[in-house]
């Protein structure tokens, strides 16, 4: 890279969160190397990924990362000044500095956590929260100065439990957080079909509730749970990823309590894995992704109660996270779900939605080179609070 790319690059990423988006739309992607390639690395890339722009699908920087943290997900605080990453191999949590160029990553110990998958942030950007699916616990840190303050597991009611969490959302407005009970990590066929509530101030487990009409062991998994945008009274979304099911949860002011119930199946349009759902700025729009074969499923969300279905757009097999343009004309789908089989194409499906959904093509950057990406994220300068995966209400 010239020093005078450099540069640029370096002044762009110093912009503040609200200046406009340029020719280009820089994405993080933490990325792995698939299984069959000799050595195995991971790191983070930094990738324009505008379909418009000259450099389009291009690396223009890299963060090396250690070959066996095995880095999962991406997450943002409040005012997107830091980047957390979470890691299935280690006890530690990485944070960045997103206002310091070049990035320096941060290690933070949570002995206490194992498999670490999920986080959010508090509404005032004080606390984050961090499911350990390993270890069946959640751990509450101080977001200001990033070390953990309190381990959160069972005992709680007789009947609530935290079980092997995954997906976990925040409504500080109704002082709850929820989270999913999705698979042991090391046996998949121990997997959950219940969301357990816990007090958000506290950490108090307060009650576990089922996510499925199939009899116990439903063993559902549901994975990712998200609060639907300005919603009132809230609903949570969950995706049940063995099931193939995508579930509601609706706040009762008077009860103090969420009520569940089924809202799509995904079965009969031949699709199985839902995991990741994302939002419009607006909220009236629902995207949920389903990794076999490999679609991404578009909702009309004005009644997130009950969204209704409206179309199936193809991506590739692992179809995972997904991030829009700030414009929201573009849609970008990240295929790969933990190297497995038959779900890991490694690509970035590029999806034009001011067409109908037409799929213009994919990225192969990575995939070419033998990694997987294993989550996308847009960097703080082009993102768009619709955007905002578990951190947002």
């Amino acid at each position: 890279m010239t020093p005078f790319r450099l540069l640029s690059l370096t002044l762009m990423l110093l912009l503040s969160c609200t200046a406009p988006a340029s020719a280009e739309l820089l994405a993080l992607l933490n990325y792995e190397s698939k299984p069959d390639q000799p050595m195995r690395r991971e790191g983070i890339a930094i990738m324009d990924i505008d379909p418009e722009s000259a450099d389009f699908g291009k690396i223009l920087m890299e963060i090396p990362l250690p070959p066996d943290l095995v880095a999962h997900h991406i997450f943002f605080n409040r005012d997107r000044t830091k980047a957390y990453i979470t890691a299935l191999g280690k006890s530690l949590l990485h944070v960045v500095d997103l206002t310091r160029f070049p990035y320096r990553l941060q290690a933070i110990a949570v002995p206490d956590c194992q498999v670490s998958e999920d986080l959010v942030v508090s509404e005032d950007n004080r606390t984050w929260y961090l499911t350990c699916m390993g270890s069946s616990n959640v751990i509450m840190g101080d977001a200001v100065t990033d070390k953990p303050i309190k381990t959160v597991s069972a005992p709680g009611p007789a009947d609530a439990f935290i079980s092997h969490p995954h997906g976990i959302a925040i409504h500080n407005g109704i002082d709850r957080v929820l989270i999913t009970s999705t698979i042991k990590p090391d046996d998949m066929a121990e997997a959950g079909e219940t969301v357990t509530v816990l007090e958000a101030s506290t950490g108090k487990v307060l009650s576990t509730h089922k996510v499925s009409s199939k009899p116990s062991p439903a063993k559902a998994a549901p994975v990712e749970i998200m609060f639907a945008p300005k919603a009132d009274p809230p609903v949570v979304h969950i995706t049940n990823m063995f099931e193939a099911t995508l579930w509601a949860g609706i706040w009762d002011p008077t009860a103090q309590s969420f009520s569940f119930n089924q809202v799509d199946d995904f079965g009969p349009r031949e699709q199985g894995m839902p995991l990741e759902m994302l939002y419009n700025a607006k909220g009236d729009r629902l995207y949920v992704t389903t990794a076999k074969p490999g679609f991404v499923n578009l909702y009309d969300n004005t009644d997130p109660r009950q969204p209704k279905f409206l179309q199936a757009i193809p991506a590739a097999p692992g179809a995972h996270h997904t991030v829009l343009s700030p414009d929201e004309r573009y849609l970008f789908v990240q295929n790969s779900l933990l190297n497995l089989e038959g779900m890991s194409d490694g690509s970035i499906t590029v999806i034009d939605l001011a067409k109908g959904g037409k799929v213009l093509g994919s990225i192969e950057t990575l995939k070419q080179q033998g990694f997987n990406p294993n989550c996308i994220m847009l960097l703080p300068n082009h993102f768009q609070r619709g955007g905002l995966r578990a951190s947002a209400r």
